[in-house]
């Protein structure tokens, strides 16, 4: 019994993990927004909640934009906006607090406390804060934490979050100083932190993060286990490094804001927007080569890849599909481009790390291939009407074709099994099996593909859409 309760404790199920965490957000969640009020005061903190808005959603949608390829659940990416604004958020007000009191108190100056604390402290406090969502998502949740571009999107989302607390927390305390004044609405402090903070510079704590972002994406790609802890801790030293230097702006003289804005937050700025979209076409490029393998092995109609690797015609696929079978079938689309795409990029990771990157390849791509095949009655259908309407196929493109080689140049993982061809039709999806095997359920483990022979790869009877 004792083992068995220690076991239990050792490995809590994802049910417990997920009450524990919603219990951890809603507690710091109340603690912060009361810490916040007693600041600004009941009017100032609506004010700022109001204005702190304006940027959240663009910002978002930016980031949210960037993972379409291969999208991150919403469950995960709002986890990821609640940790930066109560959790971390609450942490590094703590923190702060606390270090400024103690350096006031040791200091011989005590008017350089809080200098000292926005340059030294408030960048390792806050970014290390934001770091403990990217690293929970990178070990609990690292199916879906596949790259770069899983690290941008997480880290985009949680500092979203903690800029949107901190921008409550100064825009209400601005208001309430313009209030105690009465000066002017264009004259006063709201208008130029507002301007400040959500017009100039609404990206700056997403621009920090983001780093640290990059370093868990290029760690999840690593397979040496020195990558792996050194790729985070580099990107998180160089997000504290560039906080330093943005807090540290003011201090430069009468425009070295002016100047550390213009000489190195814009140029990070683009060099990261830049960054974003290599890393989003990559991604689809990825799944259209990946994905052609699958074709070719008749789990995908070949008019599907170029669809799937094309972000307009997967909109395309999904509006088509609310048309004729409503909300559910949209939905099932939408699953279906997803679980397509993080088949793909599965198999990359794989191709390119082999079993030793991907060591329950051959368990999650069974479990892949078996959604895919469940909705391919409704979304391949889609997904071909897509393509043809946005001029995706070639123009000598024969549409009853079987079986056709990868015009990519990338065949199956050397160092894995092949893929899986469907045989023939199955209750609960395809047979992965050859008549010979010997099965216990639905699913048994899969034997390579015999690439020797011409028969078509689909069931007998066609293969599976109509």
């Amino acid at each position: 019994m004792f083992r068995a309760l220690t076991s239990v404790l050792a490995r809590p199920s994802g049910t417990v993990r997920t009450c524990v965490l919603l219990a951890l957000l809603a507690a710091t969640g109340i603690a912060i927004l009361e810490l916040v009020r007693e600041q600004t005061g009941t009017l100032g903190f609506f004010v700022g909640l109001g204005l702190a808005l304006v940027p959240v959603p663009p910002l978002m949608a930016a980031f949210r934009w960037l993972g379409r390829a291969a999208p991150a659940p919403w469950p995960q990416l709002l986890f990821c906006f609640g940790w930066g604004a109560c959790t971390a958020a609450l942490i590094a007000i703590l923190a702060n607090s606390f270090a400024t009191q103690w350096i006031a108190a040791a200091a011989t100056d005590p008017s350089d406390a809080d200098q000292l604390g926005s340059v030294a402290i408030a960048p390792v406090v806050e970014e290390s804060a934001k770091a403990a969502a990217l690293l929970l998502v990178f070990v609990f949740r690292r199916r879906q934490f596949t790259g770069p571009a899983d690290g941008f999107v997480v880290a985009g989302f949680t500092a979203t979050g903690f800029a949107f607390t901190e921008n409550i927390l100064y825009l209400g305390n601005a208001f309430g100083e313009d209030v105690a004044e009465g000066t002017g609405v264009l004259d006063s402090v709201t208008a130029a932190t507002f301007f400040v903070r959500i017009v100039l510079s609404p990206f700056a704590h997403p621009l920090f993060t983001v780093l640290t972002g990059l370093g868990f994406g290029a760690a999840a790609v690593s397979a040496r286990r020195t990558r792996r802890i050194g790729l985070p801790l580099l990107g998180l030293a160089l997000a504290m490094v560039l906080h330093a230097l943005w807090n540290c702006s003011s201090q430069f003289g009468e425009y070295g804001f002016y100047v550390v804005y213009g000489s190195v937050m814009v140029p990070v700025f683009g060099l990261l927007v830049w960054l974003a979209v290599r890393i989003r076409r990559r991604r689809l490029r990825a799944v259209a080569g990946e994905l052609a393998v699958y074709a070719a092995a008749g789990w995908l109609g070949p008019a599907e890849v170029p669809a799937l690797a094309s972000m307009p015609a997967r909109s395309l696929a999904r509006a088509l599909a609310r048309r004729s079978g409503g909300r559910a079938a949209g939905r099932a689309v939408a699953l279906y481009e997803a679980d397509a795409a993080a088949l793909a990029l599965l198999r990359n990771r794989a191709r390119r790390g082999g079993p030793a990157e991907e060591p329950d390849f051959a368990g999650r791509e069974r479990e892949l291939l078996h959604s895919l095949w469940m909705r391919r009655a409704t979304a391949g259908p889609a997904l071909v009407r897509a393509a043809v309407m946005e001029e995706l196929l070639p123009p000598l493109f024969d549409p009853l074709a079987r079986r056709q080689g990868t015009t990519t140049g990338l065949g199956p993982p050397t160092a894995l099994a092949g893929v899986p061809a469907p045989r023939r039709p199955h209750p609960v999806g395809p047979d992965l099996v050859g008549s010979d095997a010997r099965r216990s359920g639905p699913w048994t483990p899969a034997r390579p593909a015999d690439r020797s022979s011409n028969r078509p790869c689909g069931p007998p009877g066609g293969d599976g859409v109509r």
